[in-house]
């Protein structure tokens, strides 16, 4: 044994103690954060924003107390794409990621540094909670294994996760690397190819149906809804759609209140107001929009609850909440719900022309709110800002360094429009659809169409901005992109088409 140096580990001992309590003050003063990340909410979809056939109080309470922005985007119209920059501080086609099936693999790479990773390695506990859609496992998941890589290989403490989309099977929640109530007496197995087991599917029997669907997402039937794909098994762990938020808000309040000894990070990705839209009965007739309306209404009340946990623990003032959306709004995405019949004047696209899947500014522009009780002060703010940023925005807040030529490579520290000390956002901002699109000021250049839509998509009326010739708007004169210049302006329409390029081509520090 060796012999221990008595006045060594004296020393010893007096130094860890002196130092241990001034790192617990010093990440004691880091802010919590928490991203309230909600699907397919469109520009208009909020009082705040404008709406009226719907009221969202406790959203317009964060507008009202934070900084609520007006040209903030998402990186692209579709979700898959939008959640992996968010995570990665990258733009998703740097790595091709599309929209997902329910069985894909992980797309984040493990050895990349995420968001989730820069906030633990600072001291934060970090959680995702609610949707995920950006696959699970190396291939396809045996979904009665332990389920990895995922959250927990990215950066993530804990994770409670819808897979996929309440549209796609599996329709069972994942808790870190496991199926929540899984039974290996009813093994679960997932096909997006062909029928399997023995559950009806959508199309045999619409009596069982509580909305009628369209032929993608007339697969196997669970909880009187069909999805998209096929499923057996599993029973014990289907979720019920009308329990979204009372499951997911608990899940979140419980982490909160159990982390209040330290800093955390918590990733709250709602599936409202995706489909398919079943709100809890609580919220059934809050609007006369139907289905989609009341989980608007919903969503608003989640929201709320986690604005009152933070109140009831008295740790608001030191929790910074950003609230935005993955993409643009959509009325048909698939079922019978009624959002096209009963939208009435509201409008979810504001004054813009698009939505989900589209090129079109509605496609990403999305309500954007950043709230610090005491630590900002409220306003509009109209600077030009892209979900990419947050990634850098906040390693700055908290004092984090990023190694940019391989970590968060698009993301750019916009934290002072971000705590409305300044009006000032990016030069330059890129938007993912189906083709891409340069944002520079005012002006916005749209590419001709890159890829063609999927065919389930040209049978919905959505305007995905896709055209054979090059697009250039001037969004100060014309907001609506009503007035094509390419022609009239040939010089500008080719500078910005030179500058798309560049940028997809590699990322440029100086292209900010």
């Amino acid at each position: 044994m060796k012999k221990i140096n008595f006045t060594c580990c004296i020393f010893l001992m007096l130094f860890l103690g002196s130092c241990s309590p001034k790192k617990k003050e010093q990440t004691s003063k880091l802010p919590n954060v928490i991203f309230i990340y909600v699907d397919d909410l469109g520009y208009g979809d909020l009082s705040c924003y404008g709406a009226t056939a719907v009221k969202t109080p406790n959203v317009d309470a964060l507008a009202t107390g934070g900084i609520q922005f007006t040209d903030a985007h998402c990186t692209a119209s579709t979700c898959t794409p939008s959640r992996f920059s968010l995570l990665t501080g990258s733009y998703a086609f740097r790595n091709k990621a599309a929209i997902l099936q329910g069985d894909a693999p992980l797309i984040i790479d493990p050895d990349k540094e995420t968001i989730a990773d820069m906030f633990k390695n600072a001291g934060y506990s970090t959680a995702v909670i609610g949707k995920w859609h950006l696959g699970l496992g190396n291939g396809k998941p045996d979904w009665n294994k332990e389920i990895k890589p995922g959250p927990l290989e990215i950066g993530f403490d804990y994770s409670f996760l819808i897979p996929a989309t309440p549209d796609r099977v599996p329709t069972v929640f994942v808790e870190n690397h496991t199926v929540v109530n899984r039974d290996a007496n009813d093994p679960i197995k997932v096909n997006y190819d062909k029928r399997i087991g023995t559950d009806p599917i959508g199309g045999e029997d619409e009596e069982i149906l509580k909305m009628l669907a369209d032929a993608q997402h007339s697969g196997t039937v669970i909880n009187g809804i069909s999805r998209i794909g096929y499923m057996s098994g599993g029973h014990n762990a289907y979720w019920k759609d009308e329990e979204f938020p009372n499951v997911l808000t608990n899940k979140a309040t419980n982490f909160i209140a159990s982390h209040t000894q330290k800093p955390f990070f918590l990733y709250f990705a709602l599936p409202d107001i995706h489909v398919p839209r079943a709100p809890n009965q609580r919220f059934v007739g809050s609007t006369n929009m139907g289905p989609r309306g009341d989980a608007i209404v919903q969503m608003d009340w989640v929201t709320g609850q986690i604005m009152k946990k933070l109140n009831e623990l008295k740790i608001a003032d030191n929790t910074i909440i950003v609230f935005s959306s993955d993409n643009g709004p959509v009325l048909d995405d698939g079922y019978a719900d009624q959002a096209l019949t009963n939208i009435g004047n509201h409008k979810p696209s504001g004054k813009f022309k698009g939505g989900k899947y589209s090129a079109y500014e509605a496609g990403t522009r999305v309500p954007t709110i950043v709230y610090w009780p005491n630590k900002i002060r409220p306003a509009k703010n109209d600077a030009l800002i892209s979900q990419v940023d947050f990634f850098a925005s906040f390693a700055k807040l908290i004092g984090a360094k990023i190694n940019h030529k391989e970590t968060a490579v698009d993301s750019f520290d916009m934290l002072d429009a971000l705590l409305g000390k300044s009006n000032k956002g990016r030069q330059y901002l890129i938007e993912e659809a189906f083709t891409m699109s340069i944002r520079k000021g005012n002006w916005k250049y749209i590419a001709p169409k890159m890829q063609q839509p999927p065919l389930w998509l040209l049978n919905k009326n959505v305007d995905s901005g896709l055209q054979q010739q090059p697009q250039l708007y001037d969004l100060d004169k014309d907001p609506e992109e009503e007035h094509n210049l390419a022609t009239q302006m040939p010089e500008k329409t080719k500078t910005l088409a030179i500058e798309l390029a560049a940028i997809m081509k590699a990322p440029n520090r100086n292209m900010k």
